[in-house]
């Protein structure tokens, strides 16, 4: 799968072959969420976007080593391969500061309701995009621009500096290798939807590739310097909307800043109406929720078939955590008692950034509160 990154290939798949890449695609996809890589690898592109060192590798390995728990890091995507004597470094340049990512101003740049749509499933499977937030993505196919190519010019020329990452909109294009001095050879050609180009959108890496339009083309491409404008500003943005309400969430208090940086950039936001139950009882439960904004209750059937209130949680309470730590199905229901806006951390999340407050969690099981109906 050495090009991957650079495209999809044309040639028709046999049956059985596609049936075999789709189970190894779900088990790669499964393996991707059980150890949450998503959420590293936008780490990691924040800090290079930040920092832009040119040692690439030692900078990532520096960086892993000051982690808490190395062994919930996965290493960085490699670069492909240049030829010999042709690679040169990492293109150095000047660092984004907190400021600059900020204070991007929103581009957009005009596309109809099937360009946006045809946009978003061709990054749909791009690791760069997986794991961005719905309106970081948005933001990110409002600000592609159009390119327009003719049958035969360069797109991208091997060994360049990369500073563009593609969407082919229409058209074919050939992507060509030069190896050990020799004559480009044909490798691939990237159809509508195919993309190429994304390691532009995190460091200067030169073009492994050149690629050239098989017939007139039409493209959609952003730079690097707006991808990473949005996924900074966003995180930042993201960290500091949520750095000082997690001070106030009992649980979180005996964490370091670093700990609960790590929890910032985990949460996912999530809303819900009033009267809509967010988990039930006696169904399986993948999701730890944290009381932004509203109210919950708590409800509980007991033996006896009886169901009745046990409780009522508000801003900065947590609810969840019961099935997550023990994998037994969910002891209580509980339901948005107004507009409820809550964050929340999957299974492979809450294990990741909240195993410093698992003896907390455990302990604070023992104090829930059971349903007794009242006698009479």
């Amino acid at each position: 799968q050495h090009f991957a990154l650079l495209g999809r290939p044309s040639a028709p798949t046999p049956p059985s072959t596609r049936a075999a890449m789709s189970q190894e695609e779900a088990e790669l996809q499964q393996y991707l969420q059980e150890h949450n890589v998503e959420a590293l690898l936008k780490k990691i592109v924040v800090q290079l976007c930040l920092e832009r060192p040119k040692d690439v590798r030692a900078f990532i390995k520096e960086f892993l080593d000051k982690q808490h728990e190395p062994s919930d890091e996965e290493e960085e995507e490699e670069a492909p391969r240049m030829p010999r004597g042709s690679r040169r470094g990492a293109v150095s340049a000047s660092v984004m500061t907190q400021d600059e990512a900020l204070d991007y101003e929103k581009k957009v740049i005009p596309k109809d309701a099937a360009t946006m749509l045809a946009l978003q499933k061709a990054v749909s499977g791009n690791v760069l995009f997986t794991h961005m937030e719905p309106d970081e993505l948005t933001d990110v196919l409002d600000a592609m621009f159009l390119v327009v190519k003719k049958a035969g010019e360069v797109i991208m020329e091997q060994g360049d500096e990369g500073d563009n990452f593609y969407i082919v909109d229409s058209g074919v294009v050939e992507v060509w290798i030069a190896k050990d001095n020799a004559p480009a050879a044909l490798v691939t050609e990237v159809t509508v939807g195919g993309g190429f180009g994304e390691l532009a959108l995190i460091y200067g890496t030169p073009r492994a590739a050149t690629v050239k339009a098989k017939v007139d083309c039409k493209l959609w491409a952003i730079d690097r310097d707006t991808y990473r404008r949005i996924l900074m500003g966003s995180t930042i943005r993201k960290r500091k909307k949520y750095e000082n309400f997690l001070e106030k969430v009992e649980l979180l208090q005996s964490l370091d800043k670093y700990e609960r940086l790590a929890v910032a950039d985990a949460l996912e936001p999530c809303e819900f109406k009033e009267g809509e139950v967010i988990i039930k009882q006696g169904e399986n439960g993948d999701d730890f929720f944290i009381i932004v904004e509203g109210s919950a209750v708590v409800t509980q059937t007991n033996e006896a078939g009886q169901t009745g209130k046990v409780g009522e949680l508000t801003s900065a309470q947590y609810f969840g955590e019961i099935a997550l730590l023990t994998h037994a199905p969910r002891k209580a229901t509980v339901t948005a008692g107004s507009s409820l806006k809550c964050v929340k951390l999957d299974r492979a999340r809450f294990e990741r950034v909240l195993g410093p407050c698992e003896a907390i969690l455990r302990r604070d099981m023992a104090n829930y509160t059971k349903f007794e109906p009242q006698k009479a």
